[in-house]
């Protein structure tokens, strides 16, 4: 079996020379930005009033959230329920039971 190593007169690889970035121009080094302004703008214009009318408005999203997310639970709650109560009636279908309805039995028998 012979060697799979390059002969040598193949080329094994290439060198590829990086050249360090140059500035664009001769007076970019002077161009610095301020260094005491921010680079973003000012945000007081993102501000807003605080009067009655954005405390209600507030408070009217508060409940749109709370009813939103009470909705989700009892939904999640239904769910979790509805699949145990298939887990139980699946179990008691493949234990080879014919009758797997519930019986209701009241509880005072007197």
């Amino acid at each position: 079996m012979k060697s799979q190593e390059p002969q040598r007169n193949q080329e094994k690889g290439r060198i590829l020379l990086f050249r360090p970035r140059v500035p664009r121009a001769r007076n970019d080094n002077l161009r610095r930005p301020n260094r005491l302004r921010s680079p973003i703008d000012d945000l007081s214009k993102y501000e807003q009033r605080r009067d009655e009318e954005s405390y209600r408005h507030r408070m009217v999203n508060n409940l749109l959230a709370f009813a939103v997310l009470s909705l989700i639970v009892y939904c999640g709650i239904w769910l979790a329920n509805t699949m145990a109560q298939l887990r139980t009636q699946q179990d008691c279908a493949l234990t080879g039971r014919t009758n797997c309805a519930p019986i209701k039995i009241p509880l005072d028998r007197r």
